[in-house]
């Protein structure tokens, strides 16, 4: 069995609040690239619960992240398409996700 690691590395400051991150995904030529924000989901099956890890720099830019963020909305709808074949839920979490642009002002 193969196996691969994607990792992700954070350079934190003295109040622990990440100051710079770096990922690398060795199957997918990731090395050391820098990035300002990650979030990182796990299902819990156990508990029936998704983990999260959010963590952004303290420099990223508040659009940025409003950015960020809508595209994961869209990147859910598609993901919620392709795991239940239902097209019309996720063609509704799309409207969300631009609805959201309007509301959060991003400038696109």
């Amino acid at each position: 069995m193969k196996k691969t690691q994607i990792t992700i590395d954070i350079e934190l400051d003295e109040n622990h609040v990440p100051e710079k991150m770096m990922w690398n995904a060795e199957d997918g030529g990731v090395e050391k690239q820098e990035t300002k924000a990650t979030m990182i989901s796990v299902w819990d099956d156990k508990k029936m619960e998704a983990l999260r890890i959010d963590l952004w720099t303290k420099d990223m830019p508040v659009d940025h992240m409003k950015m960020f963020l809508h595209q994961i909305l869209i990147s859910l709808s598609n993901t919620y398409e392709n795991a239940t074949g239902e097209e019309d839920v996720a063609a509704w979490m799309g409207e969300m996700a631009e609805e959201f642009v309007q509301k959060a002002g991003i400038k696109m």
